[in-house]
């Protein structure tokens, strides 16, 4: 029994500080010998408000929107979930991504089952299929992104007169390291989460609930309307991070190209299991504006408000969740 108390132990341990570690790390050399007093100077003069707040709405239509496509996924299961209490979930889920990586997947299922009775399993099914269609969007924006950018990589290269030596000088020393270890630990991080994962469905005899949770796309509820709001969650996620670009002078002018490769890589980033992919996702985001021309300390300046900013957004929405959770099914609260 000892044993078992250790165990679950140190895999808490394991969930919540590797995660900080490595993004911590990763942070600290990415910003090594960076001037912070430089982001003071554009928080009070170089910075527009205006375009960072209305980036933000973007951001809450994306959540909005996940929301509503969660419902369309349960409806063939039997599971009728209130709309506001699936929008809810997603915001909690995003802030417990926070504390510890992909906890939110579990959390919002918890959510929905104790304020909707709606199924954990089946639910948690819904789930694993959403992130799926999901990698397949990244992976179709990734291919598109490639195929129109390759002239203006070309072009850029024959204007700056960069050459080969600039992607040898990106991908050696520590920053090649940096890419490596943030692959294997996306990696090591996967095959906890599996070995977990079928540790749990076997203990609970879930698995046979996941999986007509993940079939259950096949007879989406609307499947036109599924789409629409899987094409609205993407474009959402573009324009919460391309109208940043307008909040800073160095960055405005860098055009909805570069935007998209920033958003690219900076989808893929956060694959690695930290705290919102800090970590990672600077190290990509600042890389890549370094292509376009942006100095490395407007670069990091860019990628440290704009991710902190963002983070913040995701706190606050997490709170609201909580607090508007209860507040809206006292009733339900009171039979239970």
């Amino acid at each position: 029994m000892e044993r078992t108390d250790i165990k679950k132990w140190i895999n808490k341990v394991f969930q919540i500080t590797l995660p900080l570690i490595l993004g911590a790390a990763i942070l600290v050399w990415t910003y090594h010998g960076f001037d912070f007093g430089q982001v003071r100077q554009v928080l009070t003069e170089g910075m527009d408000y205006g375009w960072m707040l209305f980036s933000l709405v973007f951001g809450v239509l994306a959540h909005l929107f996940r929301g509503w496509r969660w419902n369309l996924a349960l409806y063939p299961l039997g599971e009728y979930p209130k709309a506001s209490n699936s929008v809810y979930a997603i915001f909690v889920s995003y802030a417990a991504n926070l504390v510890v990586p992909r906890i939110g997947e579990v959390s919002r299922c918890g959510i929905l089952s104790k304020f909707d009775n709606v199924s954990f399993s089946k639910s948690l099914g819904t789930v694993v299929s959403e992130r799926l269609i999901d990698s397949v969007c990244v992976l179709l924006i990734t291919g598109v992104t490639l195929v129109l950018q390759s002239g203006i990589f070309a072009r850029f290269f024959r204007i700056t007169g960069t050459d080969g030596a600039f992607f040898l000088h990106l991908f050696t020393s520590t920053n090649f390291y940096i890419t490596v270890a943030c692959i294997v630990a996306a990696l090591v991080f996967l095959v906890w989460m599996i070995r977990n994962l079928a540790v749990f469905a076997r203990v609970k005899g879930l698995i046979q609930n996941i999986w007509i949770g993940c079939m259950s796309i096949r007879k989406v509820h609307r499947p036109w309307l599924y789409i629409v709001y899987t094409a609205a969650i993407w474009a959402c996620y573009f324009l919460h991070f391309y109208l940043t670009f307008y909040s800073f002078a160095f960055s405005a002018s860098l055009g909805w190209m570069a935007g998209l490769v920033l958003f690219v890589v900076g989808s893929i980033a956060v694959i690695v299991p930290t705290p919102n992919g800090a970590g990672p996702w600077h190290f990509a985001v600042i890389t890549m504006m370094m292509m376009y021309g942006v100095s490395k300390e407007d670069a990091g300046i860019f990628a440290l408000l704009v991710h902190g900013i963002q983070t913040f957004l995701l706190i606050l929405l997490g709170i609201y969740g909580l607090v508007a959770l209860p507040l809206t099914n006292k009733h339900k609260i009171k039979d239970v």
